[in-house]
């Protein structure tokens, strides 16, 4: 099989905002990330790390409104991008899943790279703002946008946990971590689309 480019760079612009990303599937998880929302660009240097992304990403947003155009947005390029890497899919192993602890906090994420979106999300209500900034519940909004855009069937459980913080954390490693198992090659049927139907 011939070797594979699964890098692209993507840019998208609205009255909201302007976003400029790059990302290589199959990286070492070196990571350039500026959004405007500090805590935010933390979440995704960890996804890049764990999942072994390079990943860049510039967002100009208008976050003297409030973040959660400029997470949606930066969710919606990354699951675009994905999806434009991995093309046909051709010799992904197609799902990955984990359970992924974080100190007090455990998260269990399944997902299949099927090209059916969805979204199953099961978190707490009413958690305290990060760093009294960050509404947590920018992290359902984030995964909601990439699922759909990636074209992914999602399931995200945070089991138990009660700083925003580790929830996040361990959600957003476990994302990366099982985005990178379903996107890896597997040699055994590399030129091979992994569905009965020859279509994902």
């Amino acid at each position: 099989m011939a070797e594979i480019n699964r890098s692209v760079s993507s840019d998208r612009k609205t009255g909201e905002t302007d976003i400029s990303l790059r990302l290589n599937v199959d990286g070492t998880g070196q990571s350039s990330i500026d959004t405007g929302v500090p805590f935010f660009d933390h979440m995704l240097t960890l996804f890049s790390k764990h999942g072994r992304f390079d990943l860049e990403v510039k967002a100009d947003g208008d976050t003297e409104v409030d973040f959660h155009h400029t997470v949606e947005d930066v969710g919606i390029v990354l699951g675009q991008s994905f999806r434009e890497a991995l093309g046909e899919k051709r010799g992904i192993f197609r799902y990955g899943d984990g359970a992924f602890p974080m100190d007090e906090t455990l998260v269990r994420i399944a997902l299949d790279f099927s090209g059916r979106p969805f979204l199953h999300y099961e978190g707490p209500e009413n958690v305290a703002n990060i760093g009294g900034q960050f509404n947590f519940s920018l992290v359902e909004e984030f995964l909601r946008a990439f699922s759909f855009n990636a074209l992914i069937n999602l399931h995200v459980d945070i089991a138990y946990g009660r700083d925003p913080h580790h929830m996040s954390e361990a959600v957003f490693k476990g994302l990366a971590v099982s985005v990178d198992r379903a996107t890896r090659i597997d040699d055994r049927i590399a030129d091979v689309i992994p569905s009965t139907k020859d279509v994902l």
